[in-house]
């Protein structure tokens, strides 16, 4: 059964960085691009980056552009996010998952919280 864990969320200041992990069990990550995907309060989820098969990041939102960098290590069937100079805007729940998304991965999610 695949199965996605993301880790890594917290309580930071704005300014300040976090690095999530995204583990994939019964589902091997080589085959397919996966992106991280964020949910706020009372929005809908929407993309945050995206990185290919070939360990190419190729999206970017506007909003994380050049402070967010995804990355992937296929050996460790495991994605990363790491998230600088985050600002209050960026408090939400972080996702993993394919892309595009396979309903049936969606995790937990993990809570990621930017205040001072």
């Amino acid at each position: 059964q695949a199965q996605i864990v993301e880790s890594g969320g917290g309580l930071v200041q704005p300014g300040g960085s976090l690095r999530l992990s995204c583990a994939a069990t019964g589902f091997r990550i080589s085959i397919s691009a996966m992106g991280w995907y964020r949910q706020a309060p009372g929005k809908q989820r929407d993309p945050v980056a995206f990185i290919s098969t070939s360990d190419n990041p190729y999206y970017y939102s506007d909003s994380v552009k050049g402070r967010f960098t995804i990355s992937r290590d296929n050996a460790r069937n495991t994605v990363f996010l790491e998230m600088n100079d985050l600002q209050p805007d960026d408090t939400a729940v972080y996702y993993c998952n394919s892309v595009p998304v396979q309903p049936a991965l969606w995790g937990q999610g993990t809570q990621v919280t930017v205040s001072s």
